[in-house]
């Protein structure tokens, strides 16, 4: 990951929770906040790549990261997992819930228990981990969370509904959070990538073509890279951002 140039002192010691934070644009949002100094524990169903980061950034930043196996899923596992976090590193202050899965169906063939097991992995754990946290943050004076939705909703893609409507249901989401969490001090945005050149993407649906042509249309002629969404989210995440609640950071190197 390329080097964070811009150091936000606030996150230093600062508890912070993401979802999905083993692998993708997670592991390098686990490493940018890691690199700020911050106290990381991060959620993820994938052992062998958590644990390989964690091993990897144990000898390079003040606070080796904790990683925490959980299906989020399971509301049982997601509130314990929230729990052992506020327990290693005091309340959660930093919230970025990042896990999704954005597989490829057909709509005509969608089954109910498909669209109910999806939407448990895109939408419900938002929901819920903010829930989780939310009574820590307010006991601490207030925090900011930070949720991953997706230019993928906005572009009228055919191929995966209930993906894009979870993540168009993260938006209406967020600005209810950021109403209900506002007068305890707490934020609440949103980031929308752009198509994310992740290891996933690679090796399930990147093509050079459609690569190619995703690039035209972006106004930065290169692939949007997992480092790429560090930056906006430590914004988010500090008081350099105080007064921003309820908005959502379209960061898709100006496509839309």
């Amino acid at each position: 990951m390329p080097e964070q140039t811009t150091q936000f002192h606030d996150l230093a010691n600062q508890s912070v929770l993401i979802t999905g934070g083993g692998t993708g644009i997670g592991a390098a949002l686990t490493e940018g906040f890691a690199r700020q100094g911050a106290r990381v524990a991060f959620i993820d169903i994938a052992a062998g790549p958590s644990l390989a980061l964690v091993d990897r950034l144990a000898g390079e930043v003040d606070h080796a990261p904790l990683f925490i196996e959980a299906d989020l899923t399971d509301l049982d596992q997601l509130r314990t997992a929230c729990a052992r976090a506020d327990e290693a590193h005091g309340a959660v202050t930093v919230l970025v819930n990042n896990a999704a899965l954005d597989d490829r169906h057909e709509f005509l063939e969608m089954s109910s228990d498909y669209w109910d097991d999806n939407q448990a992995v895109n939408l419900k754990p938002v929901a819920f981990v903010a829930q989780a946290v939310a009574p820590g943050m307010i006991a601490a004076g207030g925090g900011a969370i930070v949720n991953f939705t997706s230019t993928s909703y906005m572009l009228n893609i055919g191929s995966m509904p209930s993906y894009t409507a979870a993540k168009a249901g993260i938006v209406g989401l967020t600005k209810g959070l950021a109403g209900r969490l506002g007068p305890d001090g707490i934020r609440v945005n949103a980031i929308a990538p752009g198509w994310v050149m992740t290891e996933r993407q690679k090796r399930l649906w990147v093509t050079e073509e459609g690569l190619s042509a995703m690039i035209e249309r972006q106004c930065l002629k290169r692939p949007i890279e997992p480092a790429d969404m560090v930056g906006p989210c430590l914004f988010l995440a500090s008081r350099a951002s105080a007064m921003i609640t309820a908005q959502v950071l379209i960061a898709d190197g100006g496509m839309m």
